[in-house]
């Protein structure tokens, strides 16, 4: 895979999780990684796992949950990464279950704010920046989730839903000027955040040709290869254990 040397790449949601293990690997890869989060315990614990395998790394603590709190990590990353940002993964999220009779409006606007607000507004930052500059890989992280309906999952799908859209409309805006926007689509994957499922990860892992949940680590590849595809624009990269096979 390219050398990411002298590159700086934000990860959202990046002291745990898909989002720390993108950061570590793109860290190995040569990039200064600036890692965002609300636990600065994890994030300080994030970077030093980077610095300690003898890469660059930062961890910015930001509640990311509307467009100045974006905007304003979009600007510290700039200035950590000494004026651009040229790799941006927006992986921060909540994933809410629930009927939707149960959801008050304040949870629709939370999930809006955090899945899709503020990747819009990183992008409004940054993807100029980066296309004044003719290069620049920008990344989201949905979910198979956005392709069909699931039984209490109306609220976390529909706004990952938005997410896909944004990514191909990203694509055909910034693409004809270097910046390539893509999107991972992991299938279940075992992290802290998925913890709480129980068997239920497993069994729907089960239904896949790998059979078993993914890792943090293995989403990260996908998200390193598409930080460095020079031909790739407007995908939605499937890493589910092929589970879009069956």
């Amino acid at each position: 895979m390219p050398s990411l040397s002298g590159k700086t790449a934000l990860v959202t949601g990046g002291n745990s999780g898909i989002g720390r293990a993108a950061a570590l690997h793109l860290a190995a890869l040569g990039a200064k990684v600036v890692l965002s989060g609300r636990d600065t315990t994890r994030g300080e614990k994030a970077v030093n796992e980077i610095t300690e395998a003898g890469g660059a790394g930062t961890f910015v603590a930001e509640d990311l949950s509307d467009e100045s709190s974006a905007r304003r990590l979009a600007r510290a990353s700039l200035e950590l990464g000494e004026g651009h940002v040229d790799i941006l993964v927006n992986n921060a999220g909540i994933f809410p279950f629930g009927p939707t009779d149960a959801a008050t409006e304040a949870d629709f606007d939370s999930v809006y704010a955090v899945n899709v607000k503020v990747p819009f507004f990183l992008v409004a930052e940054l993807a100029p920046r980066m296309a004044e500059r003719g290069d620049g890989a920008i990344i989201n992280v949905t979910t198979p989730l956005a392709e069909f309906g699931v039984p209490h999952l109306a609220l976390y799908g529909s706004s990952k839903a938005a997410l896909v859209l944004l990514t191909k409309s990203w694509a055909a805006e910034y693409g004809p000027r270097g910046v390539r926007v893509n999107a991972v689509s992991p299938g279940p994957t075992r992290t802290e955040g998925t913890a709480i499922l129980g068997d239920a990860l497993d069994a729907a892992a089960a239904q896949a040709p790998a059979g078993r949940p993914g890792t943090p680590e293995e989403i990260a590849q996908a998200v390193a290869y598409l930080a460095t595809a020079s031909w790739v624009h407007g995908a939605i990269l499937p890493v589910d254990g092929g589970r879009t096979a069956v």
